[in-house]
């Protein structure tokens, strides 16, 4: 696998694998093993997605050491603060079994119910992850969903610039102006949901793209991805498709395609806005009654 260096020197995996709404129960334990079957060393889980400790039992199951991974969890939105932001990852390192993460993002701008003080509380959560940065117990920190002002804030009050910003980003949802911005703090950006959510399939675009290269619609995305220098962290539970996620290194998009998928953008296609997080919350909030 590629990598993409972190501005700190750390490399980063270029393609990884995403579990939200992965289950915590035994199928979501066998699709995390089957991926890293496939050969995914780089998994994105979160707090809020009640995973981690499968991701933890899958990565001592496999026999593969800790240090060939890098895995991504994120502080919930129910979590952020200082202390809380502390004590809330040693209770995701005592999950994941291991003692340490390789990548720590504060996982949205504005929890539930913060309207009023969302700046002064991401600010105390940054401080905390700074500390923890300090002492070794992730290697690399940064953001998720976080728009330019929600940046702004940030960077007018703390030490250490993310390293990362993850944000859904795809043909139809590019948020150009945001990623601009990170570029130019030297921040990567990662995308979540890169196909779509599932809706790349029959989009007669992708489709014409993939028979010019014989490739999936899938692959598409993920090389639109690369090529835009962002990160990608396709979802699948199917076997097949977490392989051919992954077979993206044997072609390149043209410049008109790029420029033709580039004219797909909208300012609408989001799943979740950053600055509408009740949204979000009352999805997780669904997904975890189902996965009781």
């Amino acid at each position: 696998m590629k990598t993409f260096k972190l501005y700190n020197e750390v490399e980063i995996p270029c393609i990884g694998y995403g579990t939200y709404r992965t289950p915590n129960n035994e199928e979501g334990y066998l699709t995390i093993q089957e991926a890293i079957r496939a050969g995914y060393r780089h998994i994105d889980t979160a707090q809020g997605y009640n995973n981690e400790d499968l991701i933890g039992r899958a990565i001592k199951e496999s026999g593969i050491p800790r240090s060939d991974f890098f895995i991504t969890t994120k502080i919930a939105n129910v979590n952020q603060g200082y202390q809380s932001t502390l004590d809330s990852f040693e209770e995701s390192l005592k999950k994941l079994g291991s003692n340490y993460f390789d990548l720590l993002l504060i996982h949205w701008p504005i929890p539930v119910g913060h309207d009023h003080d969302w700046k002064e509380l991401n600010i105390q959560t940054w401080k905390a992850m700074e500390w923890l940065y300090k002492e070794k117990k992730v290697r690399a920190i940064g953001v998720s969903n976080f728009l330019i002002h929600h940046l702004d804030n940030l960077l007018e009050n703390i030490k250490i610039i993310p390293m990362v910003n993850q944000l859904e980003f795809h043909m139809k949802y590019q948020q150009r102006d945001i990623v601009a911005y990170c570029k130019t703090k030297n921040i990567l950006v990662e995308s979540w949901g890169p196909l779509m959510r599932g809706a790349s399939n029959g989009n007669q675009i992708l489709e014409a793209i993939a028979r010019n290269h014989n490739k999936d619609v899938g692959q598409i995305s993920i090389q639109y991805c690369l090529q835009k220098n962002i990160l990608p962290l396709p979802k699948t539970s199917n076997t097949s498709r977490m392989k051919t996620n992954q077979e993206v290194f044997d072609f390149t998009l043209t410049d008109g395609e790029i420029a033709l998928m580039d004219s797909c953008n909208t300012s609408n296609c989001y799943v979740f806005h950053p600055d509408r997080n009740h949204e979000w919350q009352e999805t997780i909030n669904k997904m975890n009654e189902v996965s009781k």
